[in-house]
């Protein structure tokens, strides 16, 4: 009767020397994680990232650390260089930020780096794919709408300079009227889709930000692109340069407005009224 009177007790004492172990862990984790802060401030990504991974291993459920590890990991990707080591960095970057969606799929910070990550390392289809899941979660972020508008530029753009270095030509911005007919129609062929997706979601990042000065300097190259597929429609091609036109110089306008805009705030985000 003894011995099992004392079960309860040690059970008790058990759980009280586990519950120590367990704040002392989480102690030390969060230490960690200020640590590991304090070196990703000072732009020694190396040593935090030791830091940040020692704060998940002390404690997986500590709030933001795989987020901040995954974010060090991905600070260390060189965009275009496809190293063993950079895309190991920018892997194991993926790899952190996917774990935070496991617990919590609508993070919109871990699917805009995941996103992000993939356009550094040229993995333009997956990029655009995780900026449309940016989207599906916030609907009004401009500047996922903007980037997958940019992703269908860059392509579009290289299979026109493809093609036409194919027949000793460059592209000159102005629709490109010599470029042979069986050289357009493969264009048109390659790049109607991914102009007018580009189009589209350009517009709604301009839809959501109206001053969106950058979207408004692509609408002006996608247009250019847009009047590389008339093939031999003069009309059409000047139609689109007339557009091209209207956007880069809304662009100009536009940013010269807002950096006028900034350079009028004060200290505090105050900003001066020069109306009176």
């Amino acid at each position: 009767m003894n011995r099992i009177a004392r079960f309860p007790v040690l059970a008790a004492a058990f759980l009280a020397m586990l519950t120590m172990v367990t704040g002392c862990s989480r102690l030390k984790a969060r230490d960690q994680l200020n640590k590991g802060v304090a070196s990703y401030k000072n732009a020694r990504y190396e040593e935090a990232i030791g830091h940040f991974q020692q704060a998940v291993n002390l404690d997986p459920s500590l709030p933001m650390a795989r987020l901040y590890l995954a974010t060090a990991y991905a600070q260390q990707v060189v965009p275009d260089l496809k190293t063993p080591e950079n895309l190991k960095n920018a892997n194991m970057a993926v790899q952190g930020f996917q774990e935070v969606l496991d617990k919590d799929p609508k993070d919109v910070g871990s699917l805009k780096g995941i996103a992000g990550l993939y356009f550094q390392i040229d993995e333009f289809d997956k990029a655009k794919e995780w900026q449309q899941k940016v989207l599906a979660v916030d609907p009004q972020d401009a500047e996922a709408a903007y980037t997958i508008g940019v992703i269908d530029w860059g392509v579009a753009h290289k299979n026109a300079v493809t093609a036409l270095t194919g027949v000793g030509m460059q592209d000159g911005g102005d629709g490109n009227p010599k470029m042979p007919k069986d050289v357009c129609k493969k264009l048109v062929d390659q790049n109607t889709t991914i102009v007018n997706e580009g189009l589209q979601y350009l517009q709604k990042a301009l839809d959501i930000r109206p001053t969106y000065d950058d979207a408004m300097a692509y609408m002006n190259l996608m247009y250019r692109q847009k009047a590389t597929l008339e093939c031999g429609n003069d009309q059409a091609r000047k139609e689109d340069l007339d557009q091209a036109g209207q956007w880069r110089d809304k662009a100009m306008g536009t940013r010269k407005a807002n950096e006028e805009k900034k350079n009028a705030q004060v200290p505090g985000g105050v900003v001066l009224d020069n109306s009176k």
